[in-house]
């Protein structure tokens, strides 16, 4: 039973890792076919491609900062139904919210990746427990003991 569990907290490592990066990479490679660049008064990454968590984290502060300076410092929920620039409030939220799903998204590709390792890492442990427990005890009388 020990080695079926570590085999399997392994595999669950290894798929955990691939997914990541898969992830990652493909997040990463969406961002950038679009051809975005942070805006040159970006607080933070200005002038470099849209392709990973920074910049796109700060490409959507950017968004935020010039959709407040063409609404007087209104969000769109703050603009009366009427108002011509509320469409444009509304489109910059929802360009916001799209960089901050993809910012998301790589966090948790990151983490997939982390707990792959920890999940290896925990498999190993579980092996190495193993062959020090099995000749201290001598072998199980039988593969249903394990």
């Amino acid at each position: 039973m020990r080695k079926a569990a570590s085999i399997t907290t392994l595999v669950v490592g290894v798929v955990f890792i691939i997914a990541g990066i898969v992830t990652w990479v493909i997040v990463g490679n969406t961002l950038a076919d679009q051809k975005i660049v942070v805006s040159g008064d970006a607080d933070c990454a200005a002038g470099e491609p849209v392709d990973g968590p920074i910049s796109a984290y700060c490409q959507a502060g950017v968004i935020e900062k010039h959709t407040l300076e063409s609404t007087g410092g209104k969000y769109y929920a703050e603009l009366d139904r009427d108002d011509p620039l509320r469409a444009t409030a509304m489109q910059s939220a929802f360009l916001q919210a799209s960089l901050f799903t993809s910012v998301v998204a790589f966090g948790v590709a990151g983490m997939a990746v982390v707990m792959g390792i920890i999940f290896i890492l925990i498999g190993l442990g579980m092996r190495d427990v193993a062959a020090v427990v099995e000749p201290a005890n001598g072998p199980p009388a039988s593969e249903e003991d394990e």
